[in-house]
């Protein structure tokens, strides 16, 4: 038999070559990194809580957020995220990516929009459909490691020590970036239906500026000045059609419009207040107290004791007459009319954790937690 000709073995040795390469390549590669599951759109669950409830599962976020979107409770980890099913807990979809780390996670327009970090910044966005997990949009983008996400209406909002950068979640392009000027510092910042507010201070002075920016184009629509005691630092509360600023012992509420001063609420001490605007009321936690307001007045239309926050009522669920909300108490779950307060029915829990967010899913309520999501049923 004739011997292979020395090009049939140079052949032989660069394929082999060359399939070593591509095993490897592929071994450390994003897509051989990444493992993603879709799934068909949810339905809305049926039904509504019973008098009495109790737990029927738990689930624990990681990282970054827990979120209720498109019938979905999605929770964040290290590196992905994943959506259940919010009546059983069931896996529905995830995507998640083994070589890189999520910096943030946010949910808006009922897309989940996680940055990840590949090498020592965060440079790589991507955006899923909430209801399916399939991937609407990736993007490079070039963050520092300890941004943050949060995000309103068509606005996603990256907030860093240097600066903000806002990017359209649908479209995926950024709008614009704002640095301080020299010599301030930036002290938070927020995205809400006004716009973009961020609290800055300049010099040794100890009051703070607050500016309310456009969320879309960026420029400046009024700034106000936030007297503080020494040793005080300001703290953004909400940047809804109500902006709210902690300062101390008591919440400033402003008007989004201009910046003119409505009303201030004490605060008890060490106490952390919040808000949730909810259509035109504007929902805020302080202590063991809900108050509803007008938002564009702060005139009290409602109080009632609270643990936690109701998630504002579902766009679909603007048929309702009245909407109705959920609210987190010191017996369990009561559901409210948005308008007047007035009670509709209720859910006994006992010992219900406090510092949450009630989502109603049916005869299920989705108890969101910084850190996990309880089921009640």
């Amino acid at each position: 038999m004739p011997r292979p000709q020395w090009r049939v073995w140079v052949w032989t040795a660069a394929t082999v070559a060359l399939v070593l390469v591509a095993v490897v390549l592929w071994r450390s590669s994003d897509a051989a990194a990444t493992s993603s599951r879709t799934a068909s759109p949810g339905a809305v669950p049926a039904g509504t809580p019973a008098g009495e409830v109790s737990q029927a599962w738990s689930v624990r976020g990681a990282a970054p957020v827990t979120a209720v979107a498109a019938h979905r409770v999605l929770v964040g980890s290290a590196h992905g995220v994943r959506a259940l099913d919010p009546v059983t807990a069931a896996e529905v979809w995830h995507y998640s990516r083994a070589n890189a780390n999520v910096c943030g996670l946010t949910v808006v327009n009922d897309l989940a929009v996680a940055v990840y970090r590949t090498a020592d910044r965060c440079n790589e966005v991507v955006a899923l459909r909430a209801a399916t997990g399939v991937r609407a949009w990736t993007r490079n983008l070039n963050l520092r490691p300890d941004a943050t996400l949060v995000s309103t209406d068509r606005i996603v909002l990256a907030i860093s020590p240097t600066g903000l950068l806002t990017l359209d979640p649908v479209g995926d392009n950024v709008r614009w970036r704002y640095r301080p000027p020299a010599g301030c510092l930036l002290l938070d910042a927020a995205a809400g239906r006004s716009g973009v507010a961020l609290l800055q201070r300049c010099g040794s002075t100890a009051s703070a500026q607050l500016r309310l920016l456009d969320g879309f184009a960026g420029t400046t629509h009024w700034s106000r000045d936030v007297a503080a005691p020494s040793g005080t630092t300001p703290r953004l509360v909400d940047a809804d059609q109500l902006i709210g600023v902690q300062v101390g012992p008591e919440l400033r509420l402003l008007s989004g419009t201009d910046g003119a001063p409505l009303r201030t609420l004490p605060v008890p001490a060490s106490g952390r207040a919040t808000e949730e605007a909810a259509g035109s009321t504007a929902l805020v936690l302080i202590g063991k107290k809900l108050t509803a307001l007008e938002d564009t007045t702060a005139r009290t239309r409602w109080e009632v004791p609270a643990v936690g926050l109701p998630a504002p009522p579902e766009p679909s669920a603007g048929t309702l007459t009245p909407p109705i909300v959920v609210v987190p108490d010191p017996g369990g779950f009561t559901r409210r009319n948005l308008d007047t307060g007035a009670e509709v029915g209720s859910s006994a829990v006992p010992g219900l954790p406090a510092g949450g967010t009630a989502w109603p899913a049916g005869a299920t309520i989705d108890y969101r937690l910084p850190d996990r999501v309880l089921a009640y049923r």
